[in-house]
């Protein structure tokens, strides 16, 4: 069907190769497929595609739908069980093989899912589980509250002030924060402060799961939606009477966005693969890293979905525009984690906040959690000085103008010698300056005078 060197090429893929003749039985199966299934070629060639997957049907099968139809099918998530009975989940692009104008077969490439699903089954579950333990009262999930948003600061007493207010509503909200400033604790806090207090709160990270999964995720399935489905809620039913936050909203495709715009609209739901619709009363809530008028201008997001979740916009401070509350910040993270590492009373000098306060910390509040977390497991004594500082933020103690000239030029000559092998005279032809001045400055610097 092909030449043998494609076989080759083929044999060299990351994804699974899979190509059946016109009477479906197997001509090809390339390393990773035969490792995907845990077959061997030899075992399947010249066999029927149904009696190697026998839970398929001529109807779930991709391949064989293709046979039929001569139409290309893209991106397709199947799951089904090999002839050994293994479970597995690929999502997969099928198309027909034509030859002097003739249906002589189909080509499948298929990339592997299964440990993903298992993973997002697994989590699905567990939210399911934990819903249903609170709707019931056994445990109690300790969600964050306006209390634990620690900050003064004009910048981020005016998003609380939002934020409260939005808790006494029930209209969508549209968050934006670079990553690390916080966003989930808003959410939860909005959420913990609303009359949806006792419902549920289910939140989902959009870019945390392949997009051929999503869609089950949050509307559900029924048994026999896809090869492989079972009929399990989504997180828009888990939601219900309370709030969903969908995080990182720019990473889910446009078609799902044409489908969660109906539900903000309607109400309604339909799990994959039903004909039954559903009423859901879930208040949603979305947040990006990405500004929301860069996701527009690059089609990341539905315009029509952003007006309709933007009715209430946040938009939260990076730690470097807030930086009176670094010394609050500093103080609760050493507070927590003195408790949590058994280590009374420490402290910190005065040279190591003002780094603190000085540095631009692009991974926010989070960066300023993790380093205070890591300083603290392995302080053995009871004061954090300048010394227990990572050295990419002592070094952003602020310099006066002269510091900065004399620190690049330092760096300029050091970096010019090297390039000279030392030789002082065409280091100074180079960097455009008499000898006797490259001399003075390497003395300065360095401590010595290079012939």
């Amino acid at each position: 069907m092909f030449d043998s060197n494609i076989y080759e090429i083929f044999d060299s893929l990351e994804d699974g190769i899979t190509i059946i003749d016109v009477k479906g039985r197997i001509v090809f199966l390339n390393k990773k497929a035969q490792k995907l299934d845990n077959i061997d070629l030899n075992e399947v060639i010249g066999r029927h595609i149904l009696e190697v997957y026998p839970s398929l049907s001529q109807r779930t099968s991709t391949l064989l739908s293709v046979l039929e139809t001569g139409e290309i099918i893209k991106d397709n998530t199947q799951s089904f069980i090999n002839f050994k009975g293994q479970k597995i989940t690929t999502v997969n692009t099928t198309l027909p093989i034509i030859k002097n104008d003739k249906l002589v077969g189909a080509i499948e490439i298929s990339r592997d899912l299964t440990n993903v699903k298992k993973i997002t089954d697994e989590l699905l579950n567990l939210k399911n589980q934990l819903t249903i333990k609170r709707e019931s009262k056994d445990i109690e999930r300790k969600l964050y509250t306006f209390m634990d948003i620690i900050g003064e600061s004009n910048e981020i007493l005016s998003v609380k002030n939002i934020a409260i207010k939005a808790s006494n509503s029930s209209s969508p909200v549209f968050i934006y924060g670079e990553t690390g400033v916080g966003k989930e604790l808003f959410v939860q806090a909005i959420h913990s402060a609303s009359n949806r207090n006792t419902g549920p709160f289910i939140a989902q990270n959009c870019a945390a799961v392949p997009e051929q999964l999503l869609e089950g995720i949050l509307f559900g399935t029924v048994k026999g939606s896809f090869t492989g489905s079972e009929d399990r809620p989504g997180l828009l039913e888990l939601a219900d009477g309370g709030t969903l936050y969908l995080d990182e909203l720019n990473s889910m495709p446009l078609s799902l966005q044409a489908k969660l715009l109906r539900v903000i609209q309607d109400g309604v739901i339909r799990r994959v693969g039903d004909v039954k619709e559903k009423k859901v009363n879930v208040r949603f809530i979305a947040s990006t890293n990405v500004h929301p008028e860069k996701c527009l201008n690059q089609g990341l997001i539905r315009k029509d979905l952003y007006y309709r979740l933007n009715v209430i916009s946040i938009e939260i401070p990076e730690l470097k525009k807030r930086k009176s509350d670094i010394p609050l910040l500093v103080k609760h993270f050493i507070k927590k984690y003195s408790t949590k590492l058994n280590k009374d009373n420490m402290q910190i000098c005065e040279e190591a906040m003002d780094c603190f306060i000085n540095y631009n910390w692009p991974g926010n509040i989070r960066e300023l959690e993790h380093i205070i977390e890591s300083i603290l497991n392995l302080k053995e004594d009871n004061i954090i000085t300048l010394n227990d500082l990572p050295e990419h933020i002592r070094i952003c103690k602020e310099f006066s103008l002269q510091t900065c000239i004399e620190q690049y030029e330092k760096k300029l000559i050091e970096d010019t010698l090297k390039l000279c092998d030392n030789n002082v005279s065409l280091t100074a032809k180079k960097l455009n300056i008499p000898r006797q001045t490259l001399q003075y400055k390497i003395k300065k610097y360095f401590g010595n005078v290079m012939k």
